[in-house]
Parts: C-alpha cells; sequence; structure tokens
C-alpha cells in the first residue's frame, strides 16, 4: 500500500502573511493527519491568482491548472474555510466553481477523475452557521466525485456578535480537538479502503 498525501486548501479572504484563523485550524487538521502517516501540503488560496470559472483552465496566468494538479495527486482533499454571512467563503464557493469542471473530465478507466479521493472539511469564524458552511461544502465535493467519511468536518464558531477570533483563544477547546482527530482519522481510514478497493469504472 503506497503513502496517503493529502492537501489542504485555505481558502481564507487574508493573504499571507497575515495571521488567519482559518490558517491555524488548517493546519492542525493538516498535523492530524500526518499522526496518521499522511503527508501533506497547505495552501492559502488567495495567494494564487485563480480565476474565475468552471472549466480546468481559465487562460494564461490562472493559477488553477497548478493547484489542481495538486489537487489531483491527493488522496485527502480538506477545505478550510471561514463563516461570512453564515457562508462559506467567496474563495471556498470560487474553488468549488472550479471543481465542477471534474464532472466533464475521466480517467483512463471511464471515471471522474477525482473518484477514490476523500473530502474533509475545516470551518471557523465568530458567528453561527457551521453546520449550514460544511452542508454546503460537503454537497459540492460530493457532486465533484470526492468521498465524505463519518464526521468529516471539524468547526469552531466564536460568540455571536463578539469579536474574538479562534487564533486569539488561549489554547484549541476540546471539542474543536476532539473533532480534528476524528475527521482526520476517519478521512484516512476511508482513503486508505479507496486505495486498496477503487470504485468501480461505470
Amino acid at each position: 500500500m503506497t503513502e496517503l498525501n493529502a492537501l489542504v486548501l485555505n481558502c481564507t479572504l487574508t493573504p499571507s502573511p497575515e495571521s488567519s484563523s482559518t490558517e491555524l485550524l488548517a493546519g492542525q487538521v493538516l498535523d492530524a493527519l500526518k499522526s496518521h502517516g499522511v503527508a501533506g501540503d497547505l495552501i492559502r488560496v488567495v495567494d494564487h491568482d485563480v480565476r474565475f470559472g468552471v472549466s480546468t483552465d481559465e487562460g494564461s496566468g490562472d493559477a488553477w491548472p497548478d493547484l489542481r494538479t495538486k489537487v489531483l495527486a491527493a488522496d485527502i482533499l480538506v477545505l478550510a474555510t471561514p463563516v461570512w454571512m453564515g457562508q462559506p467563503s467567496s474563495v471556498t464557493k470560487m474553488v468549488l466553481e472550479r471543481l465542477d469542471a471534474e464532472l466533464s473530465e475521466t480517467d483512463d478507466r471511464g471515471r471522474m477523475t477525482t473518484y477514490d479521493k476523500v473530502g474533509l472539511v475545516a470551518v471557523v469564524g465568530n458567528e453561527d452557521g457551521a453546520h449550514h458552511v460544511s452542508a454546503e461544502v460537503y454537497q459540492a465535493l460530493n457532486d465533484t466525485g470526492f468521498s465524505l467519511a463519518p464526521n468529516a468536518v471539524t468547526y469552531w464558531v466564536g460568540q455571536a456578535m463578539q469579536g474574538t477570533d479562534y487564533r486569539d483563544l488561549d489554547e484549541t477547546p476540546e471539542e474543536t480537538d476532539s473533532a480534528t482527530h476524528v475527521a482526520a482519522r476517519n478521512a484516512v481510514h476511508l482513503a486508505r479502503l479507496l486505495q486498496s478497493e477503487p470504485y468501480p469504472a461505470g
């Protein structure tokens, strides 16, 4: 059995080098995956010139083709998003729109290129909406060929209409830490199952 690898796409609106609560949680997810022997990378999408569109390549200067190569090389894709007005970030939605192109892409067995890949979600914000956000991202990931293990989300949501961010906390809440490790463990388990028993061709 070959080593699994993961790609974590941080869909914060904040460019580097500014601190980001989403980056913090995304890094914790990657660390949890690494504890199960999964290698991985964390990329802040807003640092790259990803164009709006629903194709695999939106032309000269589009950074998505390079990111797409990393997505297709990963066994586990983690989308980490902040909550804005109860919704996934616009960067998250742009990534999902670009993944829509995979609906018409096939591998050498005639299956979607994303089959046998596992999706995982991380959500952070200081307003309500984590379940709604994860539901939206779940559906889009599943529509575009990704499989979801049980408890495929970790999240932290602060008190509504307050200014405390995840990165401001003195320590990670036990509930979030537990959810992160459960999500990682289950994602790795499913990815290993799909590695040994891929989905059949149509």
